[in-house]
């Protein structure tokens, strides 16, 4: 799968459609911002998948998605450090644009 290939997305590159999404189209996303996605990053994707299944939103920022991600996974994977080393840049956004979800309503 390729750029072109991908279902419709924003300016910013999220997903219009959050069910459109599959491995295949987070690993291109991934490889746009040369992200190379490893078990751990898939695990906080599946756990954003989830979380957007339950409460229909995205984590609406980075403070939250961190303090979500230590609720469900434990202090190790729940802080900002590991979380940018994932996902730079905005861990948050850039996890949800790779998720296929749509972007985080407090992020810049």
């Amino acid at each position: 799968m390729t750029t072109s290939n991908l279902p419709a997305r924003n300016n910013e590159g999220f997903l219009e459609d959050a069910f459109a999404w599959s491995r295949e189209i987070a690993e291109v996303i991934a490889r746009e911002g040369d992200i190379e996605l490893s078990e751990k990053h898939w695990e906080i994707i599946r756990f954003l998948r989830e979380f957007y299944k339950q409460h229909e939103i995205s984590p609406p920022s980075n403070r939250l998605f961190v303090k979500a991600v230590r609720e469900a996974l434990g202090e190790e994977k729940g802080n900002s450090i590991y979380l940018m080393q994932l996902f730079p840049g905005t861990p948050a956004k850039t996890a949800c644009r790779i998720a296929g979800l749509p972007r985080p309503t407090n992020c810049l």
